[in-house]
């Protein structure tokens, strides 16, 4: 019997032309970029602790008047999830992973060059409006770039939420007007705001 080795010629190397080689490795490097960015969101996730289960609660054998009385006692927890709408820890809480997203990928990936018509200031979370602008950005980018957003939500994020963003506030005249212009020379001033009105005294 014949050795199949003698028989079955050897398959002939296969070669992939130049240009698909930059195709593939445009694509590597794009993945790679994604798996990135992935991974600080499920350093972020693990961070977090999880969620204790709220057991059920019995039946109420209270009466239609308690019931409601109870109904109306205000809640111990934030009406909004806006960063201006908070206070104390829960305020502390949420500039904490804010400023996390801010130089993990916001400023990587969008910070751009420091100049006179983009000043910007590192001491950002001292500067109200802009942590107001940089949270609500942080938000949306959450819920744009989930998988159930789509595959046109992170396009939707920079057309309706970071152009703008970026537009108020690296202006100029914006939050950041009396801080760092060269990154060779970085300053922090905030601005005074106006005061607010004083109620009138009555009679």
């Amino acid at each position: 019997m014949s050795d199949p080795s003698e028989t079955t010629p050897a398959p002939e190397p296969f070669r992939i032309p130049d240009d698909d080689l930059d195709d593939l490795a445009s694509a590597l490097a794009k993945t790679m970029a994604e798996v990135k960015q992935h991974g600080v969101l499920l350093d972020r996730l693990r961070s977090e602790p999880a969620p204790v289960p709220v057991p059920a609660e019995p039946p109420s054998t209270e009466g239609p008047e308690t019931a409601e009385a109870a109904d109306s006692e205000p809640e111990d927890r934030p009406t909004s999830v806006f960063i201006p709408a908070l206070d104390g820890e829960a305020y502390a809480v949420e500039l904490a992973e804010l400023d996390f997203w801010v130089n993990n990928l916001f400023l990587p990936v969008y910070g751009r060059e420091i100049s006179t018509t983009r000043p910007w200031c590192v001491q950002w979370h001292e500067h109200l409006e802009a942590v107001a602008r940089l949270h609500a950005l942080w938000l949306a980018w959450q819920q744009l770039t989930d998988a159930e957003a789509g595959l046109t939500g992170p396009s939707t994020w920079h057309r309706d939420h970071l152009d703008q963003a970026l537009v108020h506030l690296r202006a100029a005249d914006g939050p950041f007007a009396a801080c760092t212009t060269s990154a060779s020379r970085p300053n922090h001033r905030v601005l005074a705001a106006p005061a607010p009105k004083q109620p009138e005294p009555t009679a």
